[in-house]
């Protein structure tokens, strides 16, 4: 029995012999040749398809090269990161004495794409301190890095990435450390041209990237991935220390990339608004200080973060960045995943540094909804109504900021942690409570190529998930047909008809009536050691603005709150779900001078934590004090959520009057 990828049609949702998967295919129309332009010497693709494809990756993932990961013993360099994302298995840390790993991760399934993250801040630094005869490499904090490497975490990132100074053995203008991370930067792009498959099987695709590790004020997060479109890219990526706010990246971006490599293209992602304050996030690009929050964003600022900055993460190890609940939301599923404060001050092991205690202060950690993606999402169509330019219209992804370097490593019950911000212990659960696996990037392109996955990010035809691997699509517009959930050419009719996730509707003629969405899932088929969970309910989340307030609803437009549950003591789900959903949505309630945005989100039936499996595992009964062995307290504390439903979130479309 086999699982069909089911890119174009809505009847197939179940499970299908090979001969009706022939069958099936027979009806399916043959994609015409189309000659493709490559930014790339490349074959093209054999696996080609106009109506697009969805491929399942990770944006966010870190090595032995970022100075958070390399500074507790990991060691898995890009080349191993990118063996991992092809299914190969990989150590983790921490390593015996002999150097062998004390633990190994293979992924169920590889991923189709992975983007390497590495810090560009301290990318010199800590290979001048790791590389014996390097400038700088005798120095006494060198030492101290290499005798006491934990104990060096707080100062080198107060240091480098809150004062956005270099250290003296850098040399009086940082050259000699920017020499050693040329030599880095060379390495991270050998490994993403080794692992690229170039041939026509197109089997994996990497990027080249970087994290922008910008924090500000209470130790806010500003950070952003950058992604090259190909290999070509700037002598050094532009860090947090030589670019004082989001714009100004965008500024060196565009001279030292664009305008300053032939072929050279990029854009920017933004990760965990959830820890930035008061929504640093999505205030003004130019700003660079929690003083600049009230600063106001003219046109061309807002048409420059359009053009640089088409999608968000929604999702990763540290937390859900959605919504949060009890504020300006009556939204039941805005708990998911949720963080307890709103910066890094809040993270513990981070505080156990001293960076909030000795430089920061006892700042305000309340979580805020103007930190949110969907209030960015609210705040970017009021300013559209300001402005006539969106600044905020993001497109919707997940990642796993891994700092094992284990892209897709994401399975509840299969968690080793992620080695970030939180746990390192490899007694009991592998990570602090509040964190989780992460979540999935996935893109709808013709192609696995950088060309079409870049084009995809680019036109925010992307969706995310929370780890698992549904497969979704979202088109909206005038007029859409009724019948397309029940034609085998859903996808044909949606791109002809109107248009997909990330769009914006057409202009509105006065014949138009409301707008229509269509949105399919198909259940995640999983593995047959790991089936996937059965499919709950499809809701479109609608955004608008009424006389100048922002306003929200969730709708539930395909299944239903079904009684699905899972066995706390064995992790075993039960109750009935869908294999696959598929609805067209009328909005009733559409206004056509109110600008507006729609997204989908999909839920899973319930099913355990990823803590949940490893407390089941271990045998915890928090009855029976006796089973809570070290390492498994959290199992039985008030702050454990034992349960939980896996998701995915479209990008929007837009309504614009």
């Amino acid at each position: 029995m086999v699982w069909t990828r089911c890119y174009g049609h809505a009847r197939c949702g179940e499970r299908i012999s090979m001969a009706g998967l022939i069958t099936l295919l027979l009806f399916i129309p043959a994609t015409e040749s189309v000659a493709r332009e490559y930014s790339e010497t490349r074959e093209e693709c054999s696996q080609y398809e106009a109506l697009r494809q969805p491929f399942f990756g990770d944006t966010h993932v870190h090595t032995v090269y970022s100075f958070d990961a390399n500074g507790q013993d990991t060691r898995n360099t890009p080349r191993d990161a990118y063996r991992f994302a092809r299914g190969e298995r990989v150590g983790l840390q921490p390593y015996a004495p002999d150097g062998t790993a004390r633990r190994t991760a293979k992924l169920r399934r590889p991923l189709d794409f992975t983007v390497l993250s590495d810090h560009a801040e301290l990318l010199g630094e800590i290979r001048t301190c790791s590389t014996p005869g390097s400038p700088g490499y005798g120095s006494d904090l060198c030492w101290v890095y290499q005798n006491f490497r934990p104990a060096t975490f707080g100062f080198f990132a107060v240091r480098n990435i809150i004062m956005r100074t270099r250290f003296e053995f850098c040399g009086p203008d940082g050259s000699l450390c920017l020499e050693q991370a040329k030599v880095v930067w060379d390495d991270i792009q050998s490994a993403a041209e080794e692992a690229y498959d170039r041939t026509a099987q197109c089997s994996f695709t990497s990027f080249v990237g970087y994290e922008w590790t910008a924090s500000v004020g209470n130790g806010e997060n500003l950070h952003r991935n950058v992604v090259f479109r190909n290999d070509k890219v700037p002598t050094l990526p532009p860090s947090w220390v030589d670019t004082p706010s989001a714009y100004d990246l965008w500024a060196h971006l565009q001279r030292d990339c664009v305008d300053g490599v032939p072929g050279c293209d990029a854009l920017t992602i933004p990760h965990n608004s959830n820890i930035s304050g008061p929504g640093l996030m999505f205030a003004s690009a130019k700003l660079t200080g929690p003083q600049d929050i009230d600063l106001a964003v003219d046109r061309k600022e807002a048409k420059l973060r359009q053009r640089w900055e088409p999608l968000v993460e929604i999702m990763q190890h540290k937390g859900d960045s959605e919504c949060l609940p009890g504020r300006d939301t009556k939204d039941e599923q805005c708990g998911f995943e949720k963080l307890s404060y709103n910066s890094f001050a809040g993270v513990g092991r981070i505080a156990d540094t001293g960076i909030d205690s000795n430089l920061i202060g006892a700042p305000d950690l309340t979580p805020s909804p103007r930190a949110m993606v969907r209030g960015a999402l609210k705040k970017g169509i009021l300013l559209e109504n300001e402005l006539g330019v969106n600044p905020l219209k993001y497109g919707i992804i997940a990642s796993t900021d891994t700092h094992l370097g284990t892209p897709g490593l994401v399975a509840e019950d299969d968690a080793k942690g992620h080695g970030g911000a939180g746990s390192r212990t490899t007694v009991g659960l592998p990570d602090d409570l509040e964190f989780n696996p992460g979540g999935l990037a996935v893109l709808w392109a013709e192609e696995n190529g950088r060309d079409s996955l870049f084009a995809a990010m680019q036109r925010r035809e992307a969706y995310g998930t929370s780890g698992t691997r549904p497969v979704v699509r979202f088109f909206g517009g005038f007029g859409l047909d009724k019948g397309m959930c029940k034609a085998d050419d859903f996808a044909a009719r949606g791109y002809e008809q109107g248009v997909p996730m990330g769009g914006d509707l057409p202009p509105r003629n006065e014949q138009d009536g409301d707008p229509s969405f269509a949105v399919w899932a198909l259940q995640d088929p999983g593995t047959d050691d790991a089936p996937g969970t059965p499919l709950q309910r499809i809701q479109i989340v609608k955004g608008w603005i009424e006389n100048g307030e922002m306003k929200e609803a969730v709708i539930d437009v395909a299944g239903r709150k079904n009684r699905a549950s899972v066995d706390l003591e064995t992790c075993e789900p039960k109750g009935d779900g869908a294999t696959q959903l598929c609805n067209v949505w009328r909005d009733r309630d559409f206004e056509p001078d109110q600008t507006a945005f729609y997204y989908a989100r999909v839920l899973e039936n319930p099913t355990c934590r990823w803590s949940q499996h490893l407390c089941v595992d271990a045998g915890v009964n928090c009855d029976d004090p006796s089973t809570i062995t070290a390492g498994y307290e959290a199992c039985c504390s008030p702050r454990h959520t034992p349960v939980i439903q896996e998701r995915a979130w479209t990008s929007p479309i837009w309504y614009t009057p």
